[in-house]
């Protein structure tokens, strides 16, 4: 059996190709702010980080970053035409009252009901860092996960329980991974697409669960 993982940038060009027209949409930090890159420039998606930011771009080049302008990530920014920046106590209100209607988060783990560990692994020396993760998780209409599929040791992420801190309950509506993207359903995970060459029961192996066609 042979496949090739998707990159990073295919993993968000995947992500993106989801996107609805008028969406307003937040980008974990870390890999998922690499969506903006890849949003198809005929729809209208409104980009929210929790620091402030409505109406990002994609990335700036590095010759013209400005670090005043910085997402949640410290990472810079760039403001399309009729974007604005504002406190942050407004941007959780925004996220809090339900006005995202996606956001796309990392994980540690997802669970085969959604469940969602992003902040912590418990381990004594690791920096827990939750930022706005369960108010973004809860709060948004929609939370999507983007993740490798499998830790450095080969096992799955996504799991039949979390041992993981949780971040919040059965919140996770799909997950877009290096080899497969996931629905989960009220019946348990289905399976969007895989990689060329992996097959749903291949893919079921790797993750020991059952996988819905």
């Amino acid at each position: 059996m042979t496949y090739t993982r998707r990159t990073k940038d295919q993993m968000a060009a995947r992500v993106a190709q989801d996107m609805p027209d008028g969406a307003y949409v937040n980008l974990g930090i870390g890999m998922p702010t690499l969506v903006a890159n890849h949003l198809p420039p005929d729809l209208e998606i409104v980009l929210h980080s929790e620091n402030g930011i409505l109406g990002m771009g994609p990335a700036p080049s590095p010759a013209e970053e400005d670090f005043d302008l910085i997402n949640a990530g410290k990472q810079p920014v760039t403001l399309l035409p009729g974007g604005a920046y504002f406190h942050h106590n407004d941007s959780f209100a925004m996220m809090r009252g339900g006005h995202l209607d996606i956001c796309v988060l990392g994980a540690f783990q997802v669970s085969e009901r959604g469940d969602l560990a992003n902040w912590h692994t418990g381990e004594a020396d690791a920096i827990p860092a939750v930022g706005g993760a369960m108010d973004l998780a809860i709060g948004a209409k929609q939370t999507w996960v983007m993740m490798d599929l499998l830790t450095k040791q080969g096992q799955s992420k996504v799991v039949r329980e979390c041992t993981y801190p949780l971040t919040g309950l059965a919140c996770v509506k799909r997950i877009y991974t290096d080899l497969a993207t996931l629905e989960v359903t009220p019946q348990g995970l289905r399976l969007i697409d895989a990689v060329e060459g992996l097959s749903r029961e291949a893919l079921a192996q790797l993750v020991g669960l059952s996988i819905q066609a």
